[in-house]
């Protein structure tokens, strides 16, 4: 039987400051703060912050690299994931953009898109999102002063990856994860896996005009989107599958703290990665108190005072 990615993992994108990013994050979107580390890769201390659901469910793990503090700004373009999706409850849209408008977040109108109804609204740093009316998402979104359960967030229901070239990322995406085409509306293709739905999608828009953007870390763009595999062992099935289609650009298994992860560089220019479901984030603090700590791998603790003293001091405010 072949081994596919199940759906999505994590998306991580680059944020502008710190502050604004958990702000933005724990109080507009109503996300859970569940982990405070740094970038694993490069010289460079930067904080890698994780924002999930209730429970911290993979599939809802929306994770940010503050960059502002090197002055590294991305160019939008194809080749990147240009919007990610939320699922909400669909009675909620309204609430969503008087509560956008309440806190000055720049939306765009309830508009409806392959059957769903949707609003568009903008990060600080200018990264795009959705929040998408579904009904059949039955995850635990979490709560705050403003939302309540009726509203909450409860994890992704899709990217949408803009290119250039539909055709090769349509073959990577069927060939390479496993995803069937399910709709096509406009400049947009769709794409589910399984059961398909909340965390089973990912959108195609068909961009042939638009220049590309930058592939490198800069604020204001998505670096990668993950995907879910079992294991280790699926991950190895994964990789090898994929090398043997032809998609060589990929990289040996790393080592993530909370997953482990393969990259690669699919054929519209979107990095994609598939992470391991099967460590979590309770690994180096209980799940009743992620996010409460900075924690470093163990290869950077020797040098915590120095990462202190570099990075912006934030506070997760949900403690």
């Amino acid at each position: 039987m072949t081994v596919y990615p199940t759906g999505i993992h994590h998306v991580t994108a680059c944020a502008g400051a710190a502050r604004e990013d958990v702000d933005f994050f724990t109080h507009i979107v109503g996300q859970r703060m569940i982990k405070q580390t740094i970038l694993f890769d490069g010289a460079d201390s930067i904080y890698h912050l994780y924002y999930a659901n209730r429970n911290a469910e993979i599939g809802t793990v929306m994770t940010t690299f503050p960059f502002k503090q090197r002055g590294l700004v991305g160019r939008k373009g194809t080749g990147q994931v240009k919007y990610i999706s939320y699922t909400v409850p669909e009675a909620s849209l309204e609430f969503w953009r008087k509560h956008f408008d309440k806190h000055n977040i720049e939306h765009g109108p309830i508009e409806s898109r392959f059957g769903h109804k949707r609003i568009h609204f903008f990060h600080p740093a200018g990264l795009e999102f959705e929040l998408v009316g579904d009904d059949e998402d039955k995850r635990l979104g979490y709560v705050t002063d403003e939302i309540s359960d009726a509203e909450a967030v409860r994890g992704f229901h899709s990217v949408t990856m803009s290119v250039r070239d539909k055709i090769e990322q349509e073959r990577f995406l069927v060939d390479g994860f496993g995803f069937q085409k399910t709709g096509e509306e406009g400049p947009y293709l769709r794409f589910e896996t399984g059961t398909g739905g909340a965390q089973k999608t990912v959108y195609l828009l068909h961009e042939p005009d638009v220049p590309q953007g930058t592939w490198s870390y800069g604020v204001g763009t998505v670096h990668h989107v993950a995907f879910a595999a079992a294991n280790d062992d699926e991950l190895a099935e994964i990789k090898a599958r994929i090398e043997g289609l032809g998609y060589t650009d990929i990289s040996e298994v790393k080592d993530r703290q909370y997953f482990h992860s393969i990259y690669m560089r699919s054929p519209g220019g979107i990095l994609c990665e598939v992470a391991s479901s099967d460590i979590g984030f309770a690994i180096d603090e209980p799940l009743e108190r992620l996010g409460h700590e900075l924690l470093l791998p163990a290869w950077f603790e020797h040098r915590r005072q120095e990462v202190l003293d570099i990075l912006e001091p934030i506070k997760n405010p949900q403690i």
